[in-house]
């Protein structure tokens, strides 16, 4: 049957790949975004991830039309990045807000409609980097770090009512952000990846599908790498 499906931060890359596999298999797609989407056949809705009443707004507006979202794909996320000493407060500020304080707020407000169907599956969209690091984005491995120490908390107190909550770590993945590199850089990266080339965004999205579905029903509390073998399973 047709599930109710919350793609975060959908207009583009790894978001809009997962939103578009979710809506081949028949499923109700309602994908967010901030200023501007493509014209994809989901039900569109603008949110400010870090801000309780927009996220309130937009569950409202599901629950009403649709009924309680089933699946969530916490995938909306910024970048900031910088060196320590060169990063500003506000630049650290925003991506936790947007990243960790964001992925919050929709899952504490999906869980309430979870709860009441006594199931659903949350997916966090994390990153190598967490598990890594990176230099000049310490605030980012910072808030993917602290994805995966929520993924497996709720994992243990939602588990009782056949709430799954599970996390994706992509690596480097070809999207808008990765094309603006040089091809130097990029040969650099891919010489440390075991594979030897990027990942489609769909390849995480297959993941985000098994995740969601039947095949996958004894997995909570799991951190999947989606990396090219870049990370090796940490």
């Amino acid at each position: 049957m047709s599930r109710i499906v919350l793609v975060t931060g959908a207009n583009r890359g790894i978001g809009l790949a997962i939103a578009r596999a979710f809506h081949s298999l028949g499923d109700q797609v309602i994908a967010t975004f901030r200023s501007e989407h493509p014209a994809d056949p989901f039900h569109w809705l603008q949110l400010e991830v870090n801000e309780k009443d927009s996220v309130d707004r937009l569950f409202d507006e599901i629950e009403k039309s649709f009924g309680p979202v089933e699946v969530l794909i916490a995938n909306a996320g910024i970048t900031r990045d910088g060196l320590i000493l060169r990063m500003s407060e506000s630049d650290f500020d925003d991506v936790i807000g947007a990243n960790l304080k964001g992925a919050f707020l929709v899952t504490q407000r999906a869980a309430k409609g979870m709860l009441k169907l006594k199931r659903g599956s949350i997916i966090f969209i994390g990153s190598v980097v967490a598990m890594l690091g990176s230099a000049g984005q310490s605030n980012y491995a910072a808030t993917k770090a602290g994805l995966i120490g929520m993924a497996r908390s709720l994992a243990r107190e939602l588990g009782s009512r056949s709430i799954r909550v599970n996390l994706i770590a992509p690596g480097f993945i070809e999207t808008d952000m990765t094309a603006t590199l040089d091809s130097d850089r990029k040969k650099m990266i891919t010489s440390q990846i075991p594979l030897g080339r990027l990942a489609e965004p769909d390849e995480v999205a297959q993941v985000a599908i098994f995740l969601a579905g039947e095949s996958s029903r004894y997995i909570t509390g799991a951190v999947i790498p989606v990396d090219g073998g870049l990370g090796m399973g940490n």
